[in-house]
């Protein structure tokens, strides 16, 4: 039986209600991704994709 994924919300949560933000859980060596307002749609991705989708969000933004 497999365990139960232990999501971490985004620091930087938004919204009144607390659901519009990111989560964050480690399933092996994958990381995966998915949307407080819509759980059933989780994207994986390693470690060095997530540092480089971070790294793109910064540039995009700077």
């Amino acid at each position: 039986m497999a365990q139960p994924l232990d999501w971490q919300k985004s620091s930087f949560s938004g919204g009144a209600a607390g659901n519009e933000c990111v989560e964050l859980a480690q399933s092996d060596r994958t990381l995966l991704l998915r949307e407080s307002d819509d759980s059933s749609r989780v994207l994986p991705v390693t470690p060095d994709g997530l540092a480089a989708l971070l790294a793109r969000i910064r540039a995009s933004h700077a």
